[in-house]
């Protein structure tokens, strides 16, 4: 089974190819270029990999959340080769991906979500799967869920704008932290191939991104 990944939630944009259980991954520091880069970083991929496009058996992509027009831009990349391709489709939730490249147990994962607000989830990994201790959720750090159990690795942006207020709400349950993670597209082909082999992935068309966030920008007289 061949699985294209592509992940732009973040200022980083990457892609991976999980290729009968190798795994071959390109990663950038894109900024704002994610819509200039991303194709071109595939092509080279594929390339490196020496797998043709009609190859690939399907496609997933970092559905969210994350920045909107970085969802937005693997959302629609994903569905447009996958219309084209005539494959399906497999969306997944950044905060897992962080979670699933960590290589802990019990996992915190904050990504910033701008305007003192954090995109927020805790998942444990349990007989070889996740499950989800905190839903994907919008919050601030003072009033994020609770935790439950000590043992916890924080990992995300999250903890790099608001790791004191994190610390706090969260005091003796985090073991460590790593606040410079973000979502990569390897983990997002890892965890797709599950749902593929599992009859889970969707037609194109009904894969659709994970915002938590309707307002993605403050006013004047908020600011």
């Amino acid at each position: 089974m061949n699985i294209l990944a592509l992940e732009t939630s973040t200022e980083y944009c990457s892609v991976a190819l999980w290729r009968n259980g190798v795994v071959h991954a390109r990663c950038e520091l894109a900024g704002q270029k994610h819509s200039e880069m991303l194709m071109g970083m595939v092509d080279a991929l594929l390339h490196e990999a020496d797998c043709g496009l009609h190859e690939v058996d399907g496609i997933a992509f970092g559905k969210g959340p994350g920045s909107f027009t970085g969802v937005r831009i693997a959302s629609g990349v994903a569905q447009g080769l996958a219309l084209g391709l005539q494959r399906e489709i497999v969306g997944v939730c950044t905060l897992l991906a962080l979670a699933q490249a960590s290589g802990k147990q019990r996992v915190l994962a904050v990504l910033d979500a701008r305007m003192s607000e954090l995109y927020l989830a805790a998942y444990e990994l349990r007989e070889g799967e996740w499950q989800e201790s905190i839903a994907p959720c919008l919050c601030n750090a003072e009033h994020a869920p609770m935790l439950v159990g000590a043992g916890w690795h924080g990992v995300g942006s999250g903890f790099a704008v608001a790791g004191e207020a994190l610390q706090t709400r969260y005091a003796g349950l985090l073991d460590s932290v790593d606040a410079g993670a973000v979502p990569q597209a390897a983990a997002v082909a890892a965890l797709a191939v599950t749902e593929f082999a599992g009859g889970r992935a969707l037609d194109a068309a009904q894969a659709l991104p994970l915002y938590l966030r309707d307002k993605v920008a403050l006013k004047t007289c908020e600011r």
